[in-house]
């Protein structure tokens, strides 16, 4: 009975795959203040070159240096497990697969990036790196990768989740970071939020702001940003994920992927798995490829296409992607990583020509997802992850109900053993359902006013 399908650290892959050569309309620009095309060198203040040429690339294979590579190899490649236990409890006929990315150090994806944007910070002579933190997981892992790299880390983290979740600033700690609330005094940014709202849960809109405005007024030029989804090189760097599954499935002798599932709050997560395999959708294969998102923050659901900043206090160019609105302010629902205003433009493009459908749910029903996986399968997930395990459950119910096998693969994004808080207000009826009001969805994106629109661009195949 095949329960884990291992990979040798050999068998790991050489590349990563980027969709920004395949999209069969090809995203467009991002822009800069006047409206045009930004240049490499816009960047050079908040990423180093050699990243911000992995960010503009169109090449469909970039080589993962053998230096990552030994990095990598303390938690990579990482089990591909079978959910047999939640397939009997579901009484369905569908298999299900999941990528067990909780295995690595910090106990999430967000290393597969974290590592590799450290690496290539040093190789460019970067000392000092800032970031954001929703949650807390890619703070925890850029921390982590910082640390193994001899590299100084500065996380601001989104004050509902500084409050909500204490331990994941310590891990932060552990590896030698130093986290604080976002908003802070410690910006201009900062500050001026706070003169606004001295009671603001904060946004990752917000933090990115602040990491921003840290990094390029570091006038030694020895500091740099990173962040931890959204942009075209992280989501390339997580492709590892769905690519070492391919070789997990061909290894047990599936040929097809049914369906293809991720939470998805900036992208970053859902598109390591999914880019491989949409990849084949392109080519022809029959694929649903889902992404989940909360019914608080739905961006992919109910946000226009658009041309937006990143940020809250527009520092970043503007990017087409789907968007609430950069000023927007997320409740304060358990899913920290999932509460972002806007979503990657490689996602954004592949959901404009067709070939990802996305969906949102209620933080109500995926704790319960959560709680029949975790009595079940046995681990503990995180609530992003839940998002997508009930989208999974719907699915493989619906595979019972249609009497049909099929395959169904999703990203175990990471365990919520640091996410318990979350689970007590579940379990003492504290949660409630939160479907953002019509009202406040046009408050937020009257922000976009004046910026330029992207025009649709698809085929019309999917």
């Amino acid at each position: 009975m095949s329960v884990k399908i291992l990979l040798n650290e050999d068998e790991i892959p050489r590349k990563w795959y980027n969709l920004a050569a395949d999209l069969p309309t090809p995203m467009q620009p991002p822009l800069g203040p006047d409206g045009k095309p930004i240049s490499p060198d816009a960047l050079a203040a908040v990423f180093p070159m050699n990243l911000i040429e992995q960010e503009m690339s169109t090449e469909r294979w970039i080589d993962i240096p053998e230096e990552v590579l030994e990095i990598l190899y303390r938690w990579r490649p990482t089990p591909l497990r079978r959910a047999r236990y939640l397939e009997k409890a579901l009484g369905t006929p569908a298999r299900i697969y999941y990528k067990d990315e909780g295995v690595s150090p910090p106990g999430s994806h967000k290393p597969n990036t974290a590592v590799v944007q450290a690496w290539y910070n040093k190789a460019f002579g970067i000392e000092r790196i800032t970031t954001e933190t929703g949650a807390g997981q890619w703070g925890s892992a850029l921390s982590f990768a910082c640390a193994l790299l001899g590299l100084k880390c500065k996380v601001y983290m989104v004050r509902i989740s500084y409050d909500q979740k204490p331990f994941r600033k310590l891990m932060m700690q552990t590896w030698g970071g130093e986290c604080v609330a976002s908003p802070s005094t410690q910006t201009h940014a900062g500050r001026e939020i706070l003169e606004k709202d001295p009671d603001t849960p904060g946004s990752l809109g917000i933090a990115i702001s602040e990491a921003i405005e840290d990094a390029v007024s570091d006038e030694s030029g020895k500091t740099r940003y990173s962040l931890g989804s959204v942009l075209n090189h992280v989501l390339l760097h997580q492709t590892i994920i769905g690519l070492e599954a391919k070789k997990q499935l061909e290894k047990i002798g599936e040929k097809k992927v049914d369906v293809v599932i991720g939470c998805a709050g900036g992208g970053s997560n859902f598109a390591g798995l999914a880019f491989p395999f949409v990849l084949d959708k392109i080519n022809g294969a029959d694929i649903d490829i889902i992404p989940v998102e909360p019914t608080s923050c739905p961006t992919m659901t109910r946000a226009p296409f658009t041309y937006d900043h990143g940020d809250t206090a527009k520092m970043t160019p503007l990017l087409p992607m789907f968007s609430l609105g950069h000023g927007f302010v997320p409740p304060p629902i358990h899913a920290g990583g999932l509460r972002y205003h806007g979503m990657a433009p490689l996602v954004s493009q592949a959901i404009v020509e067709g070939l990802l459908r996305p969906e949102s749910l209620g933080q109500v029903k995926c704790y319960e997802s959560g709680l029949l996986w975790a009595r079940t399968e046995g681990y503990i997930p995180a609530p992003e992850t839940n998002h997508a395990i009930a989208t999974v459950i719907d699915e493989a119910v619906k595979a019972r109900e249609e009497g049909k096998e099929k395959v169904i693969l999703f990203s175990w994004s990471g365990h919520g053993l640091m996410d318990l808080m979350g689970y007590e207000a579940f379990m003492k009826g504290r949660l409630k359902d939160y479907a953002l009001p019509e009202e406040e969805l046009r408050k937020s994106i009257a922000s976009l006013d004046g910026l330029p629109k992207p025009p649709i661009r698809k085929t019309g195949r999917w």
